[in-house]
């Protein structure tokens, strides 16, 4: 994937001053091999940080090394001043772990009481106002160190993305859909660089595009793309001209930012200027992990690229749409048997998913449009969606929301796309998430979020929490078990 960062691993062990040093130093090598075992890429840190001097000397190795997320080790008891000076002075990402103690017989000898460390750090980090990543449980041996740390991976990829997003909005959001209204200063609590145009500009930047050297090339690939699903062939100089305008933008346009993302008005004006529907761009550039998302959600872009980095894979944008209906979940038990009725619901959107992520992809015109736009006509400017079904699957379903009083608030859940036709139009899918009718009602519903969610294709909801704590939303809610109730839920 490209637009986000390659995570650049680093580890170094810290010692307090009253405990052997060579203890801290055995047991990082011990995790450094477990590493290597596991087939996590990490740098070995030589200097071991005992005091402020040699924070700043591990700071220079750090730095020539190239390493952006570090894991700080508790071989010992550790220095909780030094130890979060390194976490706070380092320019990424930081995690916190402590080493187990190893034998019994090496309890008078060799003890680390990094148990207890690992106490006064936490602590210390609290007095710095350092977020740092530390693990449900974070002490361990060698091998489970390593588990953790692979843990920490995804979570500082999304943090050292979010660092250095930008984020480029056109258009002013629908008056039909205020949901996609969202204050945006929480953008820059969370150090995102946001630069919003009108559509004027969008169709300025189409214009200037064209006669691009690059259309005739990102046209072709579009063909290759979708082969078989190629129904207007006349359509893709347009469309690749879209592409390169929007890419070509960004690239001038990140400035002091390392990656960008769009949220773009898609509708009713758009099909009459430009001649088509962006959606299969928007999907093209959500494969490569630049989400484009519909109806300036801005919020919806940023959830659709917290998710992919996430992953690592492309993610999309969906309404959660409508009901299954009881015919198709009846005919369907071979694959419904683990779910309820309402566990199920359909999320859709008009073709923004990428190939990639669905089955026989085929670009096809937006069927509601058409109805709006070219009634009883043959589609003309309403073409350009890719439609198909999504793919059966693993996904977590993934929403980060402003409030109006600038409040970050988010929900995540697990749950996987079934393989059931259905029966339907644009990027659809039938998806199944456990508890799902009372997840709708007392979190979807109950905490007043939007239509629009984003979907990562896989279970990355552990490690969105953990990003979600990091950066410090307080609210974040999850599909509970069925027998524990939301705060507002009617016991009776």
């Amino acid at each position: 994937m490209e637009n986000m960062p390659e995570v650049k691993l680093g580890i170094v062990a810290v010692s307090r001053d009253c405990f052997p040093i060579e203890l801290s130093k055995k047991r990082k090598s011990a995790v450094v091999k477990a590493c290597k075992d596991a087939k996590i890429s990490i740098v070995d840190i030589s200097t071991v940080v005992e005091n402020e001097a040699d924070v700043l000397k591990a700071e220079c190795e750090i730095r020539e090394k190239g390493v952006n997320a570090l894991v700080l080790y508790l071989g010992n008891f550790g220095p909780e001043g030094p130890t979060t000076l390194l976490a706070k002075r380092f320019h990424g990402p930081a995690m916190l772990v402590a080493a187990a103690e190893e034998t019994a017989s090496k309890l008078a000898s060799d003890r680390g009481d990094a148990y207890c460390g690992m106490l006064n750090a936490s602590y210390n980090l609290g007095l710095r106002k350092v977020k740092a990543f530390i693990p449900e449980y974070p002490v361990g041996y060698p091998a489970e160190v390593a588990a953790m740390i692979s843990e920490f991976i995804p979570v500082a990829r999304v943090l050292s993305a979010l660092r250095k997003l930008k984020i480029f909005s056109f258009g002013p959001r629908p008056q039909d859909f205020l949901a996609c209204n969202a204050p945006i200063k929480p953008l820059y609590d969370l150090g995102i660089e946001i630069m919003e145009n009108s559509e004027l500009d969008l169709y300025d930047i189409f214009k200037q595009a064209e006669g691009n050297a690059g259309i005739k090339d990102v046209a072709a690939d579009m063909a290759q793309e979708l082969g078989k699903g190629n129904s207007y062939p006349e359509l893709l100089d347009k469309l690749a001209q879209y592409e390169v305008a929007l890419t070509s933008f960004m690239g001038k346009n990140l400035g002091a930012s390392k990656y960008g993302i769009f949220a773009n008005k898609c509708w009713p004006s758009f099909e009459k200027f430009f001649g088509f529907v962006p959606c299969y761009v928007n999907s093209r550039l959500a494969s490569r992990g630049i989400p484009v998302s519909c109806e300036v959600d801005i919020y919806g872009a940023l959830s659709e690229y917290m998710a992919s980095c996430a992953s690592n894979l492309p993610a999309t944008l969906l309404d959660i749409n409508n009901t299954v209906p009881k015919d198709m979940y009846d005919s369907n038990n071979m694959v419904t048997d683990n779910y309820k009725l309402n566990d199920l619901f359909m999320g859709f959107h008009c073709g923004n998913t990428c190939s990639g992520c669905m089955l026989c992809p085929t670009m096809k015109y937006q069927l509601i449009m058409h109805r709006l736009m070219e009634p009883g006509a043959a589609p003309d400017i309403t073409r350009g969606t890719l439609e198909g079904r999504i793919r059966p699957g693993n996904i977590t379903l993934f929403r980060l929301q402003s409030t109006a009083d600038t409040t970050l608030k988010s929900y995540i859940a697990n749950g996987e796309v079934l393989d059931i036709d259905p029966q339907s139009f644009g990027s659809i899918g039938v998806f199944a998430i456990h508890e799902m009718g009372r997840f709708y009602r007392h979190v979807l519903i109950g905490h007043r979020f939007p239509h629009h969610a984003a979907v990562g294709f896989d279970h990355s909801a552990r490690t969105l929490h953990s990003v979600l704590k990091i950066i410090g939303v307080a609210d974040v809610f999850t599909n509970l078990p069925k027998d524990t109730l939301y705060p507002d839920e009617n016991p009776f």
